[in-house]
């Protein structure tokens, strides 16, 4: 690692943004409900893949554009974006470690308690929606998680990002 020059950090910031598209793209009113974390997901990768690239600051940053993207609550989705990439950051050593379908397990549980702080903030501010179907992204998110993963593993590979 000494010596190594960053390379190709363009990658990872067009991954986000694609990530950010991804999570304004329309979709069919019945899929809605279980719309991926797509930005939470490009973010867990980046996060174990490079933690000393993309952070906790990465996060805030990418939070605070999704906020002004949905026009919520400013820095709601920048609070759920740092606290997953924090859970991340934390696990990171065991996460690394563990084969494909125990990641997905892992993620699904700090995917639901994201979206479990979302919805007490949606309390708050009186915007609750009437049922836990709330924490169904967490789910879709964790079996879509080995299909990203290979996609920007490829990506990383590919062109050489450090």
């Amino acid at each position: 690692m000494i010596g190594l020059r960053p390379r190709n950090g363009w990658v990872i910031w067009l991954s986000l943004a694609a990530a950010l598209l991804l999570s304004v793209a329309p979709l069919a009113s019945f899929m809605e409900i279980g719309r991926p974390l797509w930005l939470a997901l490009f973010l867990t990768y980046w996060t174990l893949a490079l933690p000393h690239r993309v952070g906790m600051t990465t996060a805030w940053l990418l939070g605070l554009a999704e906020d002004v993207l949905y026009g919520t609550l400013l820095g709601q989705n920048a609070l759920i974006l740092t606290l997953i990439t924090f859970l991340v950051l934390t696990l990171h050593q065991r996460l690394r470690m563990f084969p494909m379908w125990q990641q997905s397990l892992v993620l699904m549980v700090v995917f639901g308690l994201a979206q479990l702080v979302q919805l007490w903030l949606n309390a708050l501010t009186g915007n609750r929606p009437p049922t836990l179907a709330f924490v169904l992204p967490a789910l879709v998110s964790a079996l879509l998680w080995p299909w990203v993963c290979v996609a920007l593993r490829g990506l990383h590979q590919r062109l050489n990002v450090n």
